[in-house]
This record gives C-alpha cells, structure tokens and sequence, in this order.
C-alpha cells in the first residue's frame, strides 16, 4: 500500500479522519498556495481561497474515488475555486474577468508580500492578459513544473489541447514582454 493510499484510507476513516486532515494539510498547504496565489495574486485572496479548498476537500474525501491522484484531485478542486473566486470578484465590481486580472496584475507593486523584480511583474501582468485557460496551463508547466499527462488530469482535457494553449500562451507572453519593454 502506498503512502497516499494509506492516507486516503485514513482520510476516508471517521476515527482517524481530522488526524489524517492535519497531515494532509501539513503536506499540501504551500503547494496548494501558490498554485492558488498565482491564479487570485493577492495574498489575503490566496488564503480564503485556500481556507475554502481545505474546506472542500474536507467534505468531499469520502466521494474521491482514486481514479485520480490525490494531489490532482485537489489541485482541481483549488483550481476551481480560484477561478469561482475570481468570476466573482469580477462580476461584483462590474468588470470583465480579464480587466480585473489586469487591475490585479498592475496592483502587485503594493503588494506587501509580493518581492518580485520588474521582470516577475511584467511576466505577471503579461500572463494576465491570457484567456484564463492559457493562464492556468502556463502556470502549472512553468511554475509549478508539472507534466503534460498531470495538468491533463487536472483541467480534464487533452494533452494535445493543452500543449498548443501552452504554446500559444508562451508566444504572447513573448510577444507582450517584448512590447513592454521597448
């Protein structure tokens, strides 16, 4: 048995579930953060977002079934979270999602806990001009170094689709970096 299987078993066990939640979070938690922080960029956002996906998670161990990995079960669920989270902050203040990741993008300079360069705000603000897909495939292979095959499973769509959003994200990104700096 497996490390992950165990602990699925545990997760799915009353009597040992809120120990084996701990762990996970423990194991998880910043991984889960920046994956969730790069989609919502603020820090305070990433966090709730966070909070909700545990929370999810949480309710939701017993329906996982192991078809999937664990890790891309809950990066799924994070996934969707942030971007129900951002849909909503959009909508709420009457901008369209790709003006809002724009507004967020132009905001990390005040950002207290953002450090980056002014390369890594202009890479920011250059991936938020992305379709939110592109977005979030880029991401997941640039930052997060994950496999074709694992983003699959995640975002439920083909790795052929997802290698041309890659390819197409990288391109205006270039594109956009190239722009900006002339």
């Amino acid at each position: 048995m497996t490390e992950e299987s165990l602990l699925i078993e545990q997760l799915q066990n009353v009597q040992t579930k809120e120990k084996a939640f701990r762990e996970l979070i423990k194991l998880y938690k910043e991984r889960l953060y920046w994956h969730i922080r790069k989609i919502v960029i603020s820090h305070d956002d990433a966090d709730d977002v966070l909070q909700n996906t545990f929370i999810k998670i949480f309710k939701n161990i017993d329906k996982f079934n192991q078809n999937s990995k664990l890790y891309s079960w809950m990066y799924r669920i994070a996934t969707n979270e942030s971007i129900t989270f951002i849909n909503k902050r959009a909508k709420q203040r009457n901008l369209d999602i790709s003006d809002y990741q724009q507004e967020l993008a132009s905001n990390l300079t005040s950002d207290d806990y953002f450090t980056g360069e002014k390369i890594q705000i202009l890479l920011q603000k250059a991936i938020a001009t992305l379709p939110q897909k592109q977005q979030l495939v880029f991401n997941m292979k640039y930052f997060d170094e994950l496999k074709y095959n694992e983003i699959s499973e995640i975002l439920e769509t083909s790795v052929g689709a997802l290698k041309a959003s890659y390819f197409h994200a990288v391109k205006k990104i270039e594109h956009y970096i190239k722009t900006m700096s002339n």
